[in-house]
């Protein structure tokens, strides 16, 4: 394991469990921490991490002279941060090319210019768009389907470029849909729990039947440090995912089971513009390649995840208020 991460958007959902499951089982890593703090990057979500060996830089991706500062400082990149809610990449889609894409040509910049040893970058199955007959492999093609898949999609190549062109020792990933703990309550999961919480209705867009790969956050975690620590993948393309497959009104139902809510909750409301029916990823690579698969079962990890929004009310209820009210509603009574 590298000694010197520096890890971006780490204050968000997924940035902040990898902090926390790495520093739980390397007492000798020192992580910098580089987060905007953006509407979605909450210092709540790595409460109660007391470790000499995090610092925290508030700062943007997009910003020459921090990234500069900070990527000659540390051996490895482990790139989380991004603009990542669909819904909101169809309203303001400049600010996801300006965080996703350029915020990643300046991070790959600095990388390229310092000799970074590893450059991890986290990607989306987003990318690939519709997963039609069989689940997507790396070597797909890549057809976005929104603002937020197209810049990750852009962010992903332009990635690959460095490789290519520079030989920076990038490896890129693609994860399907993560859930878990310290999720932003916008994405369909937390929002779900914490509205059948309040006893509010689960908007539900078009006829639910769209699904997705289903992934605990821990477990991308997991497959992030065996894709840090491996050797020899530089320029490769990693699929991550549980092969638990989904569909939102499943999702509800869960749900509304585990807290004891009546079906009556569910809400229809009209599909959003260029909804992807299916994601689903090809994990073979990964599997045989590095030996990491997924540890937890939906059932048990969605449980202990329904348990968690239910027993850390005060971090989610003033989420639930100011911005993101004000965006609920305006979102759902548009439905958009």
């Amino acid at each position: 394991m590298y000694k010197r991460l520096l890890v971006t958007g780490g204050m968000g959902f997924i940035g902040s469990n990898f902090i926390r499951h790495i520093l739980s089982r390397h007492g000798d890593v020192e992580i910098v921490n580089l987060d905007k703090l953006t509407y979605a990057g909450n210092p709540g979500n790595l409460e109660g991490v007391e470790s000499k060996m995090l610092r925290f830089v508030k700062g943007e991706v997009c910003d020459r002279e921090v990234v500069d500062r900070l990527v000659s400082d540390c051996e490895a990149v482990v790139h989380f941060a991004a603009e990542t809610h669909v819904d909101r990449s169809i309203a303001y889609a400049g600010d996801f090319v300006s965080t996703d894409v350029f915020g990643t040509f300046i991070l790959l910049e600095a990388a390229r210019r310092h000799k970074t040893k590893r450059f991890v970058h986290i990607s989306t199955d987003e990318v690939y768009g519709e997963a039609v007959g069989s689940p997507s492999k790396e070597t797909d093609a890549l057809m976005p389907k929104s603002p937020y898949a197209a810049s990750k999609a852009g962010a992903d190549r332009l990635a690959f470029s460095y490789y290519c062109t520079y030989d920076l020792p990038v490896i890129i990933t693609r994860c399907t849909n993560n859930y878990g703990p310290y999720q932003y309550p916008e994405k369909l999961i937390p929002l779900f729990v914490t509205n059948a919480i309040e006893d509010k209705p689960l908007p539900v867009y078009g006829t639910g039947k769209n699904s997705r790969d289903w992934i605990f956050v821990k477990d991308h975690c997991q497959a992030i440090e065996t894709i840090l620590d491996s050797e020899g993948q530089e320029g490769e393309v990693f699929n991550i995912g549980s092969g638990e497959e989904r569909s939102i009104l499943d999702i509800a139902s869960l749900v509304l089971s585990a807290l004891g809510k009546d079906d009556d909750l569910v809400e229809f409301v009209p599909d959003r513009p260029g909804h992807v029916r299916r994601h689903a990823v090809d994990t073979r690579k990964i599997r045989e390649r590095l030996g990491w698969k997924a540890a937890h079962s939906f059932d048990s990890a969605m449980r202990k995840t329904v348990e968690w929004y239910r027993d850390n009310e005060k971090w989610w209820r003033p989420i639930k208020s100011g911005e993101f009210r004000k965006y609920y509603e305006q979102h759902y009574a548009q439905g958009s």
